[in-house]
């Protein structure tokens, strides 16, 4: 039965513009990477990368998360579809989780098509060094571990509001400060959206790119509390 709703659920966004919208991330980050215009020095990949997730990572990513979130919930607010689906001998938890991870899958493809961005960039400009995987593939898996946080929350906002533009509209301003409050020591480790980009742009050498106590309280911590919350809401809300 929950194959069967993931299964559901792609469809409705398979018919959806949100292919598109998963595009223009990786395009515009391919136009920043290909006129690198600062050498951080080491193997030739990584200037372009660094570059890349300025525009990626700090509002992107944050701001995709919403708009994936409000898309998955859109079609039952606009078509009368909850009262049809909740109708159904299913379980609203099931339904809950089937979008959750229907966005994280969206977020997944992001960083995908993000990697192959830098690929291109790195064959326009013929890098020779050898392509740094481990050093990039785990700044790409904590720019998407930074974004559950944004998602579980996005997803219990969209689930209670039936506008499709005031919880992006929301999202966009606790997004817009990522420029500000990533740079700052005492409140960029405390703010989620700040996350995918610190996840990407720390350069420490302990495999994991945020410090233990960012991972367990910001990420993980509100990550499950946001999912508890909603979950809990959705489940008794009245549709």
């Amino acid at each position: 039965m929950f194959m069967n709703l993931l299964y559901t659920e792609w469809i409705k966004i398979k018919k959806s513009s949100l292919f598109i919208i998963l595009l223009i991330s990786p395009m515009l980050s391919i136009v920043v990477g290909y006129f690198t215009m600062f050498d951080f020095g080491g193997n030739q990949w990584i200037s372009p990368f660094f570059q890349m997730i300025m525009i990626h990572a700090v509002l992107f990513l944050p701001l995709l998360a919403g708009i994936f979130s409000a898309a998955v919930c859109r079609y039952e607010h606009a078509h009368g579809g909850w009262k049809q689906l909740l109708a159904l001998p299913l379980n609203r938890a099931q339904i809950y989780v089937s979008k959750l991870l229907i966005i994280c899958l969206f977020m997944a493809l992001t960083q995908i098509l993000f990697l192959l961005g830098l690929f291109l960039v790195g064959m326009i400009h013929g890098y020779t060094d050898p392509f740094p995987w481990e050093f990039i593939l785990i700044r790409l898996a904590m720019g998407w571990l930074g974004c559950l946080p944004i998602i579980s929350l996005q997803l219990w906002v969209s689930t209670a509001w039936a506008s499709f533009a005031a919880p992006v509209a929301l999202n966009v301003i606790f997004t817009l400060p990522n420029l500000l409050v990533a740079n700052s020591e005492k409140f960029g480790p405390w703010y989620p959206w700040a996350q995918p980009f610190l996840g990407m742009a720390l350069t420490d050498n302990t495999g994991f790119t945020f410090s233990i106590e960012t991972l367990v309280f910001v990420i993980l911590g509100s990550f499950f509390l946001f999912l508890i919350f909603g979950i809990t809401y959705f489940s008794r809300k009245a549709m």
